[in-house]
């Protein structure tokens, strides 16, 4: 593989694809459906950039942590097959980019980045110290739709902060179900995670709680924005439908299928609501 390869390994680059549709989501709906080009462009690469830069910051600051997991020892630093020199230039790089990206946007984008950053970042270090780290996690990629909508009209709005709301839910659940896996390593590193705490049993009841929560939380952004109505509430009903699927692949702590509930059913149920919004804002 080459360098460039590695990299983009390293980070997981195909699972932008989590937080991609609900910017798009948060884009379309500020545009009515028809975005500038050059602004769909940046937000795209705004997109890519920062999860980018908190992905490799989270695998540089856990590296220690990973080579002592039997499940990630295998990654990218504690495997040597990428250097912590090159991982923190990557860092700065990808940092950098959604910084330019968001400067391109607009004012208030560039002057919001640098907090974008911290908040995406800080996500790292919480399961150091608290149990409700999924939740920081879902306020990372929650701000996605926020900074899509502010990117088109350059002022906040209660829709896509209910849409973040939603999101915020929505990946805090899909992370405490992964986080299971790890509920002994954590007891004896000491970190804390909901699986640590709560056990996995308990760990699956507040995942269900917090999609339950997501679910909701989408349907009412849904129905209060204009030119959003059938078409995206069906996408929520879709999503609805995909979660209590990824909850039955997960039931009585059965972690055996538990890729295809994190990575397959997480995927396609961001894109139902996309769908949603793109049967409302082009055919309905």
């Amino acid at each position: 593989m080459t360098p460039i390869g590695r990299y983009l390994e390293f980070v997981k680059i195909e699972h932008t694809l989590f937080a991609m549709p609900f910017a798009l989501v948060g884009l379309l709906t500020a545009s009515g459906g028809r975005p500038p080009a050059g602004v769909l462009l940046w937000v795209v690469v705004a997109m890519v950039g920062a999860r980018s830069a908190a992905m490799a910051f989270n695998r540089i600051l856990d590296r220690d942590l990973d080579a002592r997991n039997p499940r990630t020892a295998d990654r990218h630093l504690p495997a040597g097959r990428v250097g912590l020199p090159g991982s923190i230039a990557f860092t700065a790089l990808a940092a950098a980019v959604f910084v330019a990206a968001a400067w391109r946007l607009n004012d208030l984008c560039f002057a919001l980045s640098p907090a974008a950053l911290a908040a995406v970042f800080f996500y790292s270090a919480t399961k150091r110290f608290t149990s409700w780290s999924p939740l920081f996690l879902g306020l990372g990629l929650a701000i996605a739709p926020v900074g899509a909508w502010l990117a088109v009209t350059g002022a906040f709005a209660p829709f896509p902060l209910l849409i973040a709301a939603g999101v915020l839910f929505w990946v805090a659940g899909f992370d405490t179900i992964y986080g299971c896996q790890d509920e002994e390593f954590d007891r004896r590193s000491g970190l804390h995670s909901p699986a640590a705490r709560f056990g996995v049993t308990g760990a699956l009841r507040l995942a269900r709680a917090f999609h339950v929560l997501a679910v909701l939380t989408l349907a009412v952004a849904v129905r209060a924005a204009p030119g959003l109505g059938a078409g995206a509430l069906a996408g929520v009903a879709v999503m609805a439908l995909l979660l209590a699927l990824e909850h039955r692949v997960v039931a009585g702590g059965n972690l055996r299928r538990i890729d295809m509930a994190f990575f397959t059913l997480n995927s396609w149920a961001g894109t139902a609501v996309l769908g949603g919004v793109l049967l409302d804002l082009y055919i309905l």
